[in-house]
């Protein structure tokens, strides 16, 4: 079973990062060879494990790729992205309300356009209607389960491809969304039906009513949406501010529907149950207590799943304890490892994008090192050595992976998590169902009571100077000597060499991400949509130009890519931060880049009284001639001049700061949202400024920047454009692309390949290098450019 197990995970792992899919009958190999296992003689133990191995691997292949072919089957075919489609179909999931508009899932019934092909579960947003700056429109009030006809305009899922970045492609892939839009409202939306019972419609009316009577009752309690997560599931309430506060102390899994809170919940069920059963002594003699027990507990997790949207995480916990429950009641529990291996198959047939999740190896790591602690020791611990080396054991093991997937680990987690697992799981959670079936407003108010008295602990812990250890994102090799090294440390008493273990935890921190050498710059152009935002490096220092945009008063591409691109390439400090103009597609990120990395200065083009400035001790205005060096390249201000950029009238675009970076070898002109007014100005001032190797795409594309007569003045071999993906100003424009064709400037664009990098070498021709992660099976990307390689280009004079 175990090696079967692992090579069945293994070979879906491969699977899932492949970026076609395999071409070959996996599945019929894998069951030859599984049935060839059983013709080998006990004695041949190690070619036993072997072909087991194998045939686990080649039928994970087999069904992930099926299973991948279907789900692909589903898609928005090209030329119907972006066009009105009149579909009827059902509110399919818990609307989201949020400050633009209404977030829902929607299962499509029945398409009215001719010739339309549309997937059967879309993802939409009915944005609130801004006709004028002092008017707005509402959507309306959607329910679960309503019937609606809609006019939508559809795209095939598209994330944004950085490195360290989180990969919405895989996400919506995994949950079965194969399009995404929006409501096209002034279009006479219909409502057809206002109750459609079924699967999973019923449901999620009866948790929107929940929602609805858990509101009412907690009112504007700071912890309310807290507690709406806890018990529905719905996150979205959480303050981006408590969420920073759960991060840093390591306690955010209790704040939303992880394993932990189903297993405990079914945990405290299956001992209500044992302890009622074993009072029954003619039930007792029937059925043993111990597996009665185990039915209940699968029962109640089930139960809190689906009442909490029955989301993938919830699904995986309630077929891991599901499998452990059948190997009991089926007396084959035999030794925790095969129940382990046993639970991590089951689930991963049933979900093949498991393997992506990073909840699948903490959840089976955190289990299997709780398995290793206590296997290896005699005796039976006491309650309180056994909490204390349960908790060690996930700390240290949980270290590596964390570091791997997020570059950052808290490390007063232990503290924290010994009093918030008890206080949150077994009296905030059981006090919240209670007090929403029972509907009596004062079991509710009494958990946020312990939810506000919990935070206080909290906050203090997350204030420490050293509450979380963050890292570069280290590299594969190093993580399995690190996760072998944790498990090499929590070897019990007498393990000889125990100190070597903290040889093997050490590469994960010694081997370094790649630098600039002197005299070079880096120009990294991260993709963030409709926006721009470029990290550039010299050997020594590093400053931020522009930081893309923000999309809600919680969220934005500084916290979202900007930070965790500079978590994964190890760079703790910004020695400066510049902030072209005032546009939020420039400047919405630039408060979470401020305070995640503190840079030393800002440079920008924003007004005097702008709340970003405050964050700065020295804070300058952007102003032509504005020149310093680090390492050997030198970086100069073009534009504006001050008097152009304190015109009164003058739009904001026209206000870019215009950055130009020369290494010894190379430079790039970034450009920010100048128009053909500056780029005249620029031209002006002096022409021999702007020569240069790479252009940034002034405007992202539009018609009214990269006029001829400035690219004849920077006279590019190349150019890279950040702009989104099918974005509503429609960049970049026809003109503009011809322009940049008949001078034969090759361009490079985010939408089409993700973040790039430029490289201004010491010596020799620039390059443009592809950042973004290797596409994989489901990425559109390739389709839409044609080539994959590594390094996309070299320019020459």
């Amino acid at each position: 079973m175990r090696p079967f197990a692992l090579g069945f995970v293994l070979g879906t792992w491969w699977l899932q990062h492949r970026s076609s899919l395999p071409e070959g009958s996996y599945a019929a190999l894998g069951a030859a060879l599984l049935l060839a296992c059983a013709l080998v003689p006990a004695r041949h133990r190690v070619l036993r494990v072997c072909v087991c191995l194998g045939a686990g691997a080649l039928l994970g292949i087999g069904l992930g790729a099926w299973r991948a072919e279907l789900r692909l089957a589903d898609a928005l075919p090209f030329e119907w992205e972006g066009r009105d489609v009149e579909v009827t179909g059902l509110v399919a999931s818990l609307p989201q309300p949020g400050e633009r508009g209404t977030r829902f899932a929607f299962d499509v019934e029945s398409v009215a356009t001719q010739g339309a092909i549309v997937p059967p579960r879309v993802a939409l947003t009915w944005y609130v209607d801004r006709p004028r700056a002092d008017r707005e429109t509402l959507p309306p009030r959607l329910v679960a389960g309503e019937r609606w006809r809609l006019t939508v305009r559809l795209k095939r899922p598209r994330g944004l491809a950085n490195p360290h970045g989180f990969d919405f492609e895989a996400w919506a892939l995994e949950r079965g969304l194969r399009a995404g839009g929006y409501v096209r409202s002034k279009e006479s939306p219909a409502r057809l039906a206002a109750r459609v019972d079924g699967w999973p419609y019923t449901l999620h009316r009866w948790r929107g009513e929940l929602r609805d009577r858990m509101l009412a009752h907690l009112g504007e309690g700071r912890f309310r949406g807290v507690l709406v997560a806890l018990a529905l599931g719905d996150q979205d309430a959480i303050a981006a501010a408590d969420w920073q506060v759960f991060w840093r102390t390591g306690v955010g899994h209790l704040m939303s529907i992880s394993g932990l809170h189903i297993t405990m919940l079914a945990a405290l069920a299956a001992a209500v149950a044992a302890f009622a059963w074993l009072r029954v002594p003619a039930l007792a003699l029937r059925w043993p207590a111990r597996k009665v027990a185990l039915s209940v507990g699968v029962v109640v997790a089930l139960a809190y799943a689906l009442l909490t949207g029955f989301a993938v995480p919830a699904q995986r916990t309630v077929l891991m304890l599901a499998t452990v429950a059948a190997c009991v009641l089926a007396d084959r529990h035999g030794s925790p490892s095969r129940v382990l291996a046993l639970a991590a198959l089951v689930v991963v047939c049933a979900d093949p994008w498991a393997v992506l999740a990073a909840g699948f190896w903490l959840s089976f790591g955190a289990v299997a090192a709780i398995f290793y602690a206590f296997a290896l020791r005699t005796g039976q611990p006491g309650r309180l050595q056994g909490a204390v080396v349960e908790q060690l054991a996930v700390t240290v093991v949980m270290a590596p992976m964390m570091l791997a997937i997020f570059q950052e680990v808290s490390l007063v987690s232990p503290l924290a998590n010994a009093f918030a697992i008890p206080v949150v799981s077994l009296v905030v959670v059981p006090l919240t169902l209670a007090g929403v079936f029972l509907d009596v407003g004062a079991l509710l108010e009494a958990a946020h009571a312990l939810m506000a008295w919990l935070m206080v602990p909290l906050e203090a812990l997350a204030a420490l100077p050293g509450a979380v250890l963050e890292s570069h994102a280290p590299v594969g090799w190093t993580v399995a000597c690190g996760v072998a090294g944790c498990a090499w440390l929590l070897a019990p008493r007498g393990f000889p060499l125990r100190i070597l273990a903290f040889a093997w935890v050490a590469p994960m921190f010694l081997v370094l991400p790649p630098r600039p050498p002197p005299g070079e710059a880096w120009v990294d152009v991260l993709d963030v949509g409709q926006g721009l935002a470029v990290v550039v490096r010299t050997a020594s220092h590093a400053l931020v130009y522009d930081t893309g945009p923000s999309w809600s008063a919680e969220s934005d591409s500084g916290s979202r890519i900007v930070v965790p691109f500079l978590r994964g390439e190890g760079l703790r400090h910004l020695d400066g931060l510049v902030v072209s103009h005032a546009d939020d597609d420039h400047a919405g990120g630039a408060p979470s880049v401020a305070a995640a990395r503190a840079p030393d200065w800002l440079l920008s083009s924003l007004p005097l009284d702008a709340p970003l400035r405050s964050r700065f001790a020295l804070a300058w205005p952007c102003a032509a001639g504005q020149d310093w060096e680090w390492d050997g390249v030198r970086f100069l201000v073009v534009h504006p001049s001050e008097a152009q950029r304190d015109e009164v009238r003058r739009k904001e675009n026209d206000r870019s700061c215009v950055l130009r970076v020369s290494a010894q070898g190379a430079s790039a002109l970034l450009t920010g949202d100048a128009e053909a007014r500056s780029e005249s100005e620029m031209i002006a001032r002096g022409a021999a400024l702007l020569r240069s190797d790479v252009l940034v795409v002034p405007h992202h594309g539009s018609k009214t920047s990269s006029t001829a007569r400035f690219l004849d003045a920077v006279a590019p071999t190349m150019a890279v454009n950040s702009l989104g993906y099918r974005n509503r100003f429609r960049h970049p424009h026809e003109s503009v692309v011809h322009r940049y064709a008949e001078r034969a400037i090759v361009t490079w664009r985010t939408d089409e390949l993700g973040a790039l990098r430029i490289v201004l070498p010491v010596n020799g021709f620039p390059r443009i290098v592809r950042l973004a992660p290797p596409d994989r099976y489901w990425s559109d990307r390739p389709l839409l450019r044609g080539q994959t390689p590594d390094v996309l280009a070299e320019g020459s004079r």
